[in-house]
């Protein structure tokens, strides 16, 4: 199946071309692979990091809540609009079939992105927080009864917490917290304890958006899969950062959000094993996910399209690939391999600012700084730092358990990407020195 060009100047089979917008160099041009990535070759194609905020250079360090997005995947959204838009597989029609393709070749992106077998283990949501509902209502209803448990790691995001008790209270069943070590890591002899027979499954980030914590995920399922239990992985913090392989992880779901990979907001997707997925009832009814309707009976198409009710977000769909396409054209691991390093020199930068306690330390992590000031509101510290057009994030980030390992209500976080630089991490620990100049709040 061919997907069409959707570069501005492409155009439909019978329609007059949309006028080539000219382009930079990009980082997927040769000139840039050839040269390897810098930060800068990503940030000439972020149209909103040329923009001023309070008469300074943005510096946008709220990658955690959501990443800018490229003009890539901002040029393939319009073009989409402008030469194929259109409902998908119900069509004879060209733009219905162009349209089809687009989706489809999304699909077909993602499960190559997460090195799944095949892009029929690829279910469209929402984003991270609707799979984990769908995996909890699907399969949990089908699965879980009195007296099973649900063991959730204390770094969870509370997308991958919440659910998990809905579904528990319904099925009687019982949220068990695996509890964190002093540096923000799992504990994993505490995890070896907890697993049971009665353990029907794992809720475990790959990444925390708050301590950056990244667990090894890939022996816990293991271990978890000794007991029979299922292991569903919130990659929403990883797969901007570091390459995944669903299968080497053995992972029976994976779940993330295309807003947080560099794609449009209301998109994400989760990957499920295919003798799972095969084996969940449908979760919503509706439109595209039926094969017959009567009024005595229904029947369902196959998986993923019967998880899928509705007219999906198609143009998301597009965009999502466009991010993926835009991403992987750095390196994946050469992106990993300078955010590791940024990692290092936004440490040592804050270490000289007086006050400052950075939270978690595990020795696995991503870019992100989470850290208070003594005797500073949070809340506070974000909108001085705004007054210096820098963005960070203030509160409990959504994840009240791994604030409360540290004793703490809120903080403020600083997360990186790969388009951040040493120059902006620097301007970063300048402000919060000045903070700290001014006297109290």
């Amino acid at each position: 199946m061919t997907t069409p060009d959707m570069s501005w100047g492409a155009h439909a089979p019978g329609m007059a071309p949309v006028p080539a917008v000219p382009r930079q160099p990009t980082a997927g041009s040769a000139a840039t692979r050839s040269g390897g990535f810098t930060p800068e070759a990503a940030r000439q194609d972020v149209p909103v990091l040329q923009r001023p905020v309070n008469g300074r250079p943005v510096v946008w360090l709220d990658n955690g809540a959501t990443t800018q997005k490229p003009r890539q995947v901002i040029e393939t959204l319009a073009a989409y609009y402008a030469t194929a838009n259109s409902n998908i597989h119900r069509g004879a029609h060209t733009l219905a079939r162009e349209a089809t393709e687009m989706y489809e070749g999304g699909r077909a992106a993602v499960a190559d992105f997460l090195g799944a077998p095949s892009p029929g283990t690829v279910v469209f949501t929402r984003g991270t927080t609707e799979a984990v509902n769908l995996v909890a209502q699907s399969w949990g209803r089908a699965n879980l009864g009195p007296g099973d448990e649900i063991l959730v790691s204390t770094l969870e995001h509370h997308s991958n917490i919440v659910p998990w008790q809905m579904i528990a209270k319904e099925r009687r069943a019982r949220v068990v917290p695996i509890p964190l070590l002093p540096d923000g890591s799992i504990d994993q002899d505490a995890y070896a304890d907890l697993l049971s027979f009665r353990t029907q499954l794992v809720a475990i980030s790959h990444a925390s958006n708050v301590l950056g914590t990244v667990p090894p995920v890939k022996e816990m399922t293991a271990l978890a899969h000794r007991y029979n239990a299922k292991v569903l992985v919130d990659g929403a913090q990883a797969v901007a950062h570091f390459p995944v392989d669903v299968q080497d992880l053995d992972s029976d779901f994976y779940v993330f959000s295309g807003h947080k990979l560099y794609a449009p907001t209301g998109i994400g997707a989760m990957y499920a094993k295919p003798e799972i997925l095969a084996a969940m009832p449908p979760w919503q009814g509706g439109g595209n996910m039926i094969d017959q309707v009567e009024f005595g009976k229904v029947t369902y198409a196959p998986p993923p399209h019967c998880f899928e009710a509705g007219t999906g977000h198609i143009s998301g769909v597009v965009g999502l690939k466009a991010a993926i396409d835009w991403l992987t054209s750095f390196g994946r691991e050469a992106v990993a391999a300078y955010e590791t390093a940024l990692l290092g020199h936004a440490r040592q930068a804050l270490a000289a600012v007086p006050g400052l306690t950075l939270l978690g330390s595990a020795p696995e992590k991503i870019a992100v700084l989470t850290f208070t000031l003594a005797g500073r509101d949070p809340m506070e510290v974000a909108r001085r730092l705004d007054q210096d057009g820098i963005a960070v994030r203030a509160g409990h980030h959504c994840a009240q358990p791994s604030l409360r390992h540290y004793g703490l209500e809120a903080a403020t976080r600083a997360s990186l990407a790969l388009y951040n630089t040493a120059e902006e991490v620097d301007q970063l620990a300048a402000s919060l020195l000045q903070i700290q100049a001014q006297g109290t709040t």
